[in-house]
């Protein structure tokens, strides 16, 4: 089974508790892989973050953050197939209420935003 879309959760997530996503992208842009997939149907990724409280989401490492998953999500897009703008959130409250969507452009066309 190929993934289908993303699915996006915040690191205070309580189902994380360690092992619920398939790359974990810290503050600073890094990029974690997992070493085994989580689902077959979506890819999880996990934003360093506490996106329930405003004053995370203001964060100043947050542009490098979202360049990076901006990039990873076309990547998985391409390499399996699924539209990158199929990125859904883990439930209600996670990845939190003030987690910054619109920050989120994916455009395939270019690439950049």
């Amino acid at each position: 089974m190929r993934p289908t879309g993303i699915t996006i959760h915040h690191s205070v997530c309580s189902a994380i508790n360690g092992k619920g996503y398939d790359f974990y992208i810290t503050r600073r842009g890094t990029i974690i892989p997992a070493s085994e997939a989580t689902d077959p149907a979506m890819i999880h990724i996990c934003v360093e973050g506490d996106f329930s409280r405003p004053e995370e989401a203001m964060a100043g490492l947050m542009e490098e953050q979202f360049f990076v998953l901006q990039k990873l999500v076309l990547r998985l897009a391409e390499t399996f197939g699924f539209d990158p703008n199929h990125s859904l959130s883990h439930s209600d409250v996670c990845p939190g209420s003030f987690f910054p969507w619109s920050e989120l452009v994916i455009s395939p066309k270019d690439g950049y935003h």
